[in-house]
């Protein structure tokens, strides 16, 4: 008997028992394959502390790390039409855009909020890759021109955190027609002299970065980053040759001039509040200085010496 109850029962109530862990416990880094514990990847602000891969983040996470004591206003964003081509392939567009909204907590893949950055009013937009791949849509489009009227309104300069696949196909040419849109949006802040910081994550290409992520008045990427128009195997599909290492990767855009500076997503506040405020203070006032002009011809050390006659 007590080999029954002292083995075979707990051995029973072990198998019948079993707690399941849940899988939101622990997250697998997509670059060196750990095991990362949500609480300390969330405090890590999404890089692998074995590796320093830059994972993909939404706008909270974002607006928590740069925003002064996490404190900020999302803005609520304009509506737009749902599914103007009533689009369909595997499953209607509308149930995508459903799906995706109930899942992320967001209207559509850009948000916004406002708030102080080392004491300065900034406006920051995000662009977030998980809802349908961070596509550019009439939505998102809507979100960058608000963010643009809002900088413009609070005379605050524009931060702009790109991540895209490109156009958003459920939309068709309409897709397209807000590359102009947007373009047009980031020359409103740029007409009243605010500052339009883009930052470039992971992945930032197709018709994105064709429009208003490579319109800052400062290019700045996240380490890592795959930037293009068009991806690496079709590039080398088309021109049937091997592409060099590390192609459209962040460090090799700035090692060929295409970038102004590749940092850190640990020291992304620190700098971006460092660059706003160069950009942003006014130049001191000048002394006015009253220079006589000397007589002409006055003998020698004339200002005029040695300049050709206006006559």
């Amino acid at each position: 008997m007590n080999w029954l109850s002292n083995y075979v029962r707990p051995k029973l109530r072990a198998l019948v028992n079993k707690k399941e862990i849940p899988d939101h416990l622990w997250t697998k880094c997509p670059s060196c394959a750990q095991m990362l514990h949500h609480k300390e990847l969330k405090a890590a602000q999404y890089v692998c502390v074995h590796c320093e891969h830059h994972m993909r983040i939404g706008g909270a996470d974002r607006f928590d790390a740069l925003f002064d004591n996490g404190e900020y206003t999302e803005i609520e964003l304009p509506e737009t039409l749902s599914d103007p081509l009533k689009f369909r392939d595997e499953k209607r567009y509308t149930d995508r855009l459903k799906d995706n909204r109930s899942r992320h907590g967001q209207q559509d893949a850009v948000q916004v909020a406002h708030g102080h950055m080392g004491g300065q009013s900034a406006v920051i937009a995000v662009q977030n890759f998980a809802f349908m791949g961070g596509s550019l849509g009439m939505g998102a489009a809507e979100a960058i021109i608000a963010a643009a009227r809002l900088a413009v309104l609070q005379d605050a300069p524009l931060v702009m955190f790109a991540a895209a696949g490109g156009a958003r196909m459920q939309e068709g040419i309409l897709s397209l027609m807000q590359l102009p849109r947007t373009t047009i949006a980031v020359q409103m802040v740029r007409e009243k002299n605010l500052p339009y910081i883009c930052v470039l994550t992971d992945p930032t290409t197709g018709g994105v970065t064709a429009s208003y992520a490579m319109l800052g008045d400062i290019a700045i990427a996240e380490p890592g980053a795959l930037i293009g128009f068009a991806g690496p195997r079709v590039i080398e599909s088309t021109i049937r040759e091997t592409l060099p290492e590390g192609f459209q990767r962040a460090e090799y855009l700035l090692e060929h001039g295409m970038l102004d500076m590749v940092i850190h997503r640990h020291e992304m506040r620190e700098k971006l509040i460092h660059v706003l405020s160069l950009l942003t203070k006014s130049p001191p006032p000048a002394d006015v200085v009253n220079i006589a002009k000397p007589p002409a011809g006055d003998g020698e050390g004339d200002v005029t010496d040695g300049l050709p006659s206006a006559t």
